[in-house]
């Protein structure tokens, strides 16, 4: 996995930010949902940042009086992104390998903080799955370590789905549907529900004030 795999989020922010021409403009809980969907469904960083451009070019290509409104999401990239990951599934570019962006000092910072954590949350088994990793063996594995993470991840993020009031659910789902509403065109139903999994995810952890174990937060 290169640098930039591992710097996702970092780059897409950035990289809309520019697009946008505001540096200082704020990604919302939707938009950090659509990256979170976009790295779990395999999208290449290039496909996403290329798509970027794409979607402000012809926003930038329309008359004066249609670009009143400033693109204020990056769910209005969502349909240009899908189709630069398509283009570049077709052409199967190789993998180039980089150094780890992060030592192995970080990663252990990490791990530690986020078995805490769960500790602290009554997850107490799953804060020794964190224990049990062998992170000096899994360093030279970055993929590997990335993957088990993921696992352990997923079984937290069930318990507080579960765990979860029918209320709280039925609120994250409305404030979904209100940002939403706009970009609804854009996306296929196959997206919008691999968001709302993700967005909905994102809320459930929060309210239980649960970390995320990914390596992705490590470089945010």
């Amino acid at each position: 996995m290169n640098q930039n795999y591992f710097n996702y989020f970092t780059e897409i922010e950035e990289h809309f930010q520019r697009a946008r021409g505001t540096a200082l403009f704020m990604l919302s809980p939707l938009d950090w949902a659509l990256i979170e969907a976009w790295k779990n469904s395999g999208v290449p960083l290039e496909a996403v940042l290329r798509g970027i451009d794409a979607a402000f070019e012809k926003w930038r290509g329309r008359p004066p009086r249609a670009r009143l409104q400033m693109v204020n999401s990056l769910a209005y990239c969502a349909q240009a992104v899908a189709e630069e990951a398509q283009s570049m599934a077709a052409g199967a570019p190789s993998r180039r390998e980089a150094p780890p962006p992060f030592s192995i000092e970080d990663v252990r910072r990490h791990v530690q903080r986020n078995r805490a954590a769960l500790r602290t949350a009554g997850h107490g088994d799953l804060a020794q799955s964190l224990e049990r990793l062998n992170l000096e063996e899994l360093y030279g594995d970055l993929e590997q370590l990335e993957q088990r993470l993921t696992a352990i991840e997923e079984k937290m993020i069930a318990r507080a789905r579960a765990a979860a009031s029918e209320e709280a659910l039925f609120e994250a789902r409305r404030a979904l549907d209100q940002e939403l509403k706009p970009y609804r065109g854009k996306m296929s139903a196959e997206q919008l529900a691999t968001l709302e999994r993700q967005f909905l995810d994102r809320k459930v952890l929060e309210a239980a004030g649960l970390p995320r174990l990914s390596l992705f937060y490590l470089a945010i």
